[in-house]
Order: C-alpha cells, then structure tokens, then sequence
C-alpha cells in the first residue's frame, strides 16, 4: 500500500547554514525585479539602454472658441483669407437682434470691438472680441456650414410678442425653447388678442429676409366677422380701403362657412402693417372677434401643433429653405437687369 504524499515533504537533514522558509516564502523568486513606483526609474544591470517614455500626444490645433478663434476662421480659411464684415451683419448673424437695431445700438455706444467702442460701418474679422451692453457675443461669420435655427409657434391669445412689457403681460419669449450663445428673433409680429403662427429664428439677417417687402411673402388668415360683409363690402376689401396709413386690399377672400356671429372667412395680403386687418374690416363696417393666422409665406401652422407649443425645423429643412430664397433673389435680379 502506498504512502500518502504531503503537499510539502519535509526533510530532517538540512544543509548547515541553510534558513528556515514558510511554504509561503518558498515559492517567491529572489531574483525578480522591484516593484514599486520608484522602480521604473532604475536603471536595468550592465550596458542595457534605458527605456524611453512614450511621446506625448500633441494638442489639438486651436479651431476657434468664444474669445479666441486661433488662425482658421470659421468657414475654414486661414484668417489672411477671411474678408473683414460688417458689425451690424455679424451681430445679426449671432441673433443679437436686426441689422437696423444693431445700428442703433452701435450709434448708443453700447457695442464695443476688442475694448474699444465701435462706429457706425465698422468691420471685424474672426478673431475680434465683440461685446454688447459688456457682454462677449459668439459672433458668426458667412460661409459656417451650419444654417440658423427656425421655430414655428402656436401663438395662444394673450401673449405679447415682445421681451419688456411695463404691464407685465405674458411673453411669447417665455415660452420658447432656451439656448445659450444667441437668442430667437421674431419674424413679424401677432397682435395680443391675435392667434396663430408665428416664427423665430437666431438670425437676424434671415428674420430680415422674412420681412422684407421685396420677398413678397403671403401671410394668410382665417377671420371671424361680427356684422354682414355684403358682395359689394368684399370687392372694396380686394379693390382697396383707404387707412390712416395708406390704401390697403386682400390679395384673396374667400368665404369659409358659418352663420350669423360664426361667419368665417379666409383671406390673404403681402404685407403686414399694424393691426391691418381688423383695420381693413373696421373700414366696410365689420368687426373682427377672432383672427388666426394661418399661414406664412412657405410656412403652414401645422393642425397638430397646440396653442403654446412651438415645432423647430430640421437642418435640411433650413437648408432648402436658403437655397428657394436665393433662387428667389437670383431670379428677380435677372429680371430686373432684364430691359
């Protein structure tokens, strides 16, 4: 019968000199090398060459920021390239507010180039600090490959479509969605008790655009009318009604059903003057008890979108919104210049 083997044979005779080892100790090699956060640091034995650390990783080249855009602007140019703009279009561009309140501010003194107060006509370039009321804004330059923000708004009535009321009455403002390094910009403005779409954006030159008489934009609205607009009442509102500030006319007007205190219209006119189209109805002796607008030049207030909530558009959809209005502006250049 075979003996059983223990898991550490014992021996009797050692040799003299010899020390005593746990079976834990037993197992450790002698020659291995140190450990520790000082033993990278030591040089191996004999003429081996010392390990060299590894390179660091260089810095990413400064691209641009708040207050220092490094040398490439914006579009991607070497700053030697990049052709110095006007204030008043940057800071439009940035969502500070219009070109034609930019102007003013810059005449109040309240915007400054690098410290210094700027004028009126005043260009800058990329890496300019530009500062309004004392605050740095991120300016933008033509040519950045990301288009502006647009947001379409369900304007509820009630709402003022402005950022300081003395009256403390509800802003649209409050309602939109926050953003920081701009702000929105309202295209056109809706009347307290008046309803319906209403569009923002965070550039100012486009808000400008949007506006503009030249861009020829149909604002469309659905009308409640208290009173009886006769035929002959509704061939004076397409023909023309004199107000205080010039003759006014529907470009379209269109019965849309109901009876007696709900009798409802839509109609349609290229510009949009102070309260002018309860003005107009005023004129041929009818009163407006509900105005909605409906639509605004390519933009429909969409039936899913409730009073109070605001729908933004896509990148893409931006895009191709630029791309119609400079076919827009190219074609009535050339028929223009045409004889």
């Amino acid at each position: 019968m075979k003996n059983k083997r223990t898991p550490i044979r014992q021996s009797s005779d050692k040799p003299e000199g010899a020390s005593e080892r746990t079976p834990r100790e037993a197992g450790r090699r002698t020659d291995a090398p140190p450990r520790g956060r000082g033993a990278q640091h030591e040089q191996p034995p004999g003429d081996a060459p010392a390990t060299k650390p590894a390179p660091r990783r260089k810095p990413a080249p400064n691209m641009g920021g708040r207050a220092h855009r490094g040398a490439v602007a914006r579009d991607g140019r070497p700053l030697a390239e990049a052709k110095p703009i006007r204030l008043q279009k940057v800071l439009a561009e940035a969502g500070v507010g219009s070109r034609r309140e930019m102007e003013e501010w810059i005449a109040a003194g309240k915007v400054s180039v690098n410290g210094v107060v700027a004028t009126i006509g005043q260009s800058v370039v990329p890496t300019d600090k530009v500062k309004v009321g004392g605050r740095l804004i991120n300016i933008r330059f033509t040519g950045s490959s990301r288009p502006p923000r647009v947001l379409m708004y369900h304007k509820p009535e009630g709402e003022i479509v402005s950022r300081d009321d003395p009256d403390g009455r509800p802003s649209v403002f409050a309602a939109l969605p926050r953003m920081r390094g701009g702000r929105w910009i309202n295209v056109g403005r809706l009347d307290f008790n008046t309803s319906g779409l209403l569009l923002f954006t965070t550039s100012g030159e486009l808000a400008n655009k949007l506006m503009h008489p030249s861009s020829q934009l149909v604002r469309e609205y659905a009308v409640r009318v208290l009173g009886e607009l006769t035929m002959e009442a509704q061939q004076q509102l397409l023909t023309g009604v004199q107000l205080e500030d010039g003759l006014a006319s529907f470009a379209s007007l269109v019965d849309a059903g109901g009876e007696g205190a709900n009798k409802w219209y839509r109609v349609s006119l290229f510009e949009g003057r102070n309260r002018e189209v309860r003005r107009m109805f005023e004129a041929v002796g009818c009163t407006v008890s509900r105005l909605i607008r409906v639509r605004y030049g390519p933009f429909i207030l969409p039936p899913q979108l409730k009073r109070g909530r605001s729908h933004e558009l896509s990148e893409d959809e931006v895009k191709a919104l630029l791309r119609d209005f400079a076919r827009s502006a190219a074609a009535a250049k050339t028929g223009a210049e045409t004889p």
